[in-house]
């Protein structure tokens, strides 16, 4: 049974166990196109992604189930090397009030097939608390340099060709999701000589 077909069965519930940590040589390498139609096999991973997501943000699920939090994963993260990513932010609010009338808990919810950045801004962001990773079990200092905008092109789980523009932290879970297809690490990004240096315009998103 391949690493995929035990990740999809239906009594599977994706945890850190699945997940590989860096050194594993799947998480350098760029990950193969997922083909279109989309087969059910890779529907499923992306549900069971997608799942892991809300499980791992789900107090109760990730304390049972030893999880740690996290808002996006990408395939090759569970050893299989293809361009599929899961996504989910949840939004901000100032109480729980206003959580409870809202009407979608999450800025960012979505699974997405070959996805690919098209275009960008000039301006580049990084997260004021820096980037952390399930594939790495080790806290690594530093502004990871991004873009403050991107449109991304991906397909849906029907396959249909979808565009995406992102700002703020939506826009830097993705591209650190993209970037794991793409054999890229976060702390590539970070610049290693000065680890906290702020180029000329850049944002710091809070």
């Amino acid at each position: 049974m391949s690493i995929q077909e035990n990740l999809i069965k239906a009594s599977h519930l994706i945890d850190m166990d699945d997940i590989i940590r860096e050194g594993n040589p799947t998480l350098r390498a760029v990950g193969a196109d997922v083909a279109l139609p989309l087969s059910d096999e890779d529907i499923i991973l992306g549900e069971k992604m997608l799942e892991f997501l809300r499980n791992s943000q789900d107090p109760v699920m990730s304390e049972k189930m030893g999880l740690r939090g996290g808002v996006g994963l990408a395939a090759p993260q569970l050893d299989v090397s293809k361009k599929i990513i899961a996504c989910l932010v949840p939004k901000e609010f100032e109480s729980e009030e206003a959580a409870e009338k809202a009407n979608e808990a999450y800025s960012l919810a979505t699974i997405m097939y070959n996805a690919k950045i098209v275009a960008h801004s000039v301006q580049d962001a990084a997260l004021a608390d820096g980037e952390g990773c399930l594939s790495v079990d080790r806290d690594v200092p530093g502004y990871v340099v991004r873009h403050a905008r991107v449109t991304i092109d991906y397909f849906d789980r029907n396959g249909d060709k979808q565009r995406l523009k992102l700002k703020g932290y939506d826009a830097m879970v993705v591209q650190h999701e993209i970037d794991h297809t793409n054999g890229i690490m976060f702390y590539d990004r970070i610049d290693e000589a000065n680890p906290f240096a702020i180029k000329d315009g850049m944002l710091i998103i809070e």
